[in-house]
């Protein structure tokens, strides 16, 4: 928990009097919103954008000012974490469940940071399942044409029920164990009919952060 900790403040550091911030959700991003929090009761300045409704409720507890899309015409830095971080520094992102938010308001924003322990970093993806997530209707057919390109897709549940996206939407978790090829994969899965987005984030991190239990925080530029 420490490693996440302090790469989550470290990227904390990048936030200055009047930006516009994306608020990731996560156990990472947790530890972002709270130092923000406690900047912003010192006096910080800032608009935030949320990627969850458990991020939402957090920033309104510690008194963050939350903005909607049709207030700001961008984002100046989102901060956020990753299941996994490769060696090009893509990324699969979306065991929170909140993939979808999360990839619009990165897509959205100047600079996003991403925040992560050193387990995260890996040579290649796929070890962490990929998760897709889907409309309901016909959530069946959606699921076997993702199994077609080579996994194992399993529909999300918590506590024995199906899981259910802030957006309404299914979780399909795919289990590729490697990815070869982010980018070819990425476009594959979101041409599937009934796919709304995937949880592969490839050319999208403009920085990586990077906490060790030993205290050593790296910091990588893309």
């Amino acid at each position: 928990m420490e490693a996440k900790k302090i790469a989550a403040e470290r990227a904390v550091d990048y936030i200055e009097d009047n930006m516009v911030v994306g608020l990731g959700t996560g156990s990472t991003a947790y530890w972002a919103i709270k130092k923000l929090g406690l900047r912003v009761k010192n006096g910080l300045d800032i608009r935030t954008i949320a990627t969850s409704k458990e991020s939402e409720g957090l920033a309104r507890e510690l008194g963050i000012k939350l903005v909607s899309f049709s207030e700001i015409k961008e984002i100046d830095i989102t901060i956020d974490g990753a299941d996994e971080v490769d060696r090009h520094y893509n990324l699969i992102k979306g065991g929170g469940g909140a993939l979808l938010r999360e990839k619009i308001v990165a897509a959205s924003s100047k600079q996003f940071i991403v925040v992560v322990d050193g387990s995260k970093m890996v040579n290649e993806l796929g070890k962490f399942p990929l998760p897709v997530e889907v409309v309901r209707f016909a959530y069946e057919r959606t699921t076997k044409k993702l199994s077609d390109l080579g996994c194992q897709a399993i529909l999300r549940k918590s506590k024995d029920k199906v899981f259910i996206t802030d957006n309404g939407n299914y979780i399909i978790d795919c289990h590729f164990d490697s990815i070869k090829d982010s980018k070819e994969l990425h476009k594959n899965i979101n041409m599937i009919p009934g796919v709304v987005d995937n949880g592969l984030f490839v050319n999208m991190a403009n920085r990586v952060i990077v906490g060790h239990s030993n205290g050593i925080i790296e910091e990588f530029k893309v």
